[in-house]
């Protein structure tokens, strides 16, 4: 059974949207503007989703110094956001328990605040967030500082969280900024991987959050 949390914190892609085909189609298409750029698999692009970009431009260049790494970043950030997110999607049951779970909610996101703050207004899930949390200018997940900068925000401890999210890196973020954690089987993180690190939760759908809620109080 899980408990009600008075704060909730979600991971965005593989948690709260299907976003890999724009993610990997904007790789992808830095990836064709680079002449010796090797042939790679969507899976493969798939399995970095949640790291920063630079874990994967660096395996890929392993030669490839810091100055090339912030050339590549740059054309992706052009890149994705002109596709419109057109290949992304609201996973089934979000909306509708993010619509009717209590406590607060943020989001603690790979993605930057402005670029996470437009998905979620474009796919209609802004209003139900306090707080809008991307990764801006510090460590990234698997580091906590997400995590605690959402929660210094919200004027939350982690003792008040649970942090839902899809991949590994979610998951050791959460073990290292204090927080519960639940992860999620129907996104990008492989089950075995995530359970590395020793969820407090799982759940198949997010609806299972608010089914539990709706249980406690009976």
């Amino acid at each position: 059974m899980i408990p009600a949390f008075p704060v909730y914190l979600f991971d965005l892609d593989g948690t709260l949207l299907d976003s890999a085909r724009d993610i990997c189609g904007a790789v992808q298409q830095v990836f064709d503007m680079t002449p010796d750029a090797p042939p790679v698999t969507f899976d493969y692009l798939k399995s970095y989703i949640g790291r920063h970009l630079f874990d994967l431009f660096g395996d890929v260049f392993p030669n490839a110094g810091q100055e090339r790494l912030d050339e590549l970043l740059v054309e992706y950030r052009r890149i994705y956001p002109a596709r419109g997110h057109q290949l992304t999607s609201v996973y089934p049951g979000v909306a509708e328990a993010l619509a009717v779970l209590g406590g607060r909610k943020g989001t603690a996101t790979t993605k930057g605040t402005p670029t996470t703050r437009a998905v979620l207004e474009q796919f209609g899930l802004i209003r139900y967030f306090d707080h809008v949390q991307g990764t801006d200018g510090f460590p990234c997940k698997p580091a906590p500082d997400v995590i605690l900068r959402a929660l210094d925000a919200m004027h939350a401890s982690p003792a008040d969280c649970l942090f839902v999210g899809d991949s590994p890196a979610d998951m050791e973020a959460g073990r290292r900024a204090g927080v519960a954690t639940c992860a999620v089987t129907y996104g990008y993180g492989k089950r075995e991987a995530l359970a590395q690190f020793t969820p407090d939760y799982w759940v198949d759908d997010l609806r299972r959050l608010v089914v539990a809620k709706e249980a406690l109080a009976r």
